[in-house]
């Protein structure tokens, strides 16, 4: 009997965790779809396209708003309302989309298209080998903050230095960063959905799932953007 009830356990413990793990899949994807399509949208908008352009102080407010967005679901998300964190999930997909919008007016579509590809690609790969390996990726966590660190820095540097190739030392950098950030959060997630109990309530369930969610969004989002400045064509 003991023994049925360690298997019966150890199932739920499992459907939880592929449950957990497929709610977070599900709030990536709803979040790119309405990132993309807020992005195409504002691109094909030639007076939405003026605004962001000809208006610094309005580009720059929307990006204050998603960094103001994204600290507020990562560091209170357990101390909102479920309701109240998804739509604040909604909305920093909207206002990525909006900024992001810039970036039909830079590059051709075949070279967003390819670089979106690419990265869903690497994205897919890298989370299998997180829910398939053996290893834990949990020490690699300081190293790849410090990395993240790292890059922001010759990132700004490079603002003022505008060179090309160190340019493309940050892209490549920039997109094996992002990678292994894909793999470490992923596993990251799933020791998310093993500590979570049969008392677990559905308003907690929303919340990790949709925190899972931001965390693999923003992954991705950056490994597509590192991939647009590497493969990506200008006009």
């Amino acid at each position: 009997m003991a023994d049925r009830r360690y298997a019966a356990s150890a199932a739920d413990a499992g459907v939880r965790e592929r449950s957990v793990l497929k709610n977070v899949y599900i709030w990536m994807t709803l979040g790119l779809a309405i990132t993309g399509v807020t992005a195409l949208y504002i691109s094909t908008n030639l007076n939405l396209v003026r605004a962001l352009v000809g208006n610094p102080i309005l580009f720059f407010g929307l990006i204050i708003g998603q960094l103001a967005l994204v600290f507020t679901l990562s560091a209170r998300i357990m101390a909102l309302q479920a309701s109240t964190a998804t739509l604040i999930f909604a909305a920093y997909s909207i206002l990525n989309g909006v900024t992001l919008s810039l970036i039909f007016l830079a590059y051709t579509g075949e070279s967003i298209f390819l670089a979106f590809f690419v990265a869903g690609g690497m994205f897919a790969g890298m989370s299998l080998f997180a829910v398939t390996t053996k290893m834990d990726l949990s020490g690699l966590g300081h190293y790849l903050r410090m990395a993240l660190i790292g890059l922001i820095v010759a990132m700004l540097v490079n603002f003022f230095l505008r060179s090309p190739g160190f340019d493309w030392l940050i892209s490549i950098a920039g997109v094996a960063l992002f990678a292994g950030l894909t793999a470490y959060d992923t596993q990251i997630i799933r020791r998310w959905s093993r500590e979570m109990t049969d008392t677990t309530d559905e308003a907690t369930y929303m919340k990790i799932s949709i925190l899972g969610a931001l965390k693999l969004y923003l992954d991705f989002i950056n490994l597509f953007l590192f991939l647009l400045r590497l493969l990506g064509r200008r006009r």
